[in-house]
């Protein structure tokens, strides 16, 4: 798993998703966390996952590169 941002350019954020009663911590660059909220958004319950700046510590959204574009 890379650690390495696809973005450097951008801020990374912090991501905490909350699905099937398991919370999960990652790091992502700006557009990839972007993306992902509006796709987890329309698969699951719309409060599912909270953005936040404390980005350090957590790791890497796993296929972050996914997210890269809508």
């Amino acid at each position: 798993m890379s650690t390495v941002s696809p973005r450097p350019e951008e801020p990374d954020v912090h991501l905490s998703v909350f699905l099937h009663g398991v919370r999960m911590d990652f790091v992502a660059c700006l557009t990839a966390a972007l993306v992902f909220v509006a796709d987890h958004r329309d698969r699951h319950y719309l409060d599912a996952v909270t953005v936040d700046t404390a980005a350090n510590g957590f790791p890497r959204l796993p296929n972050e590169r996914l997210y890269l574009e809508p």
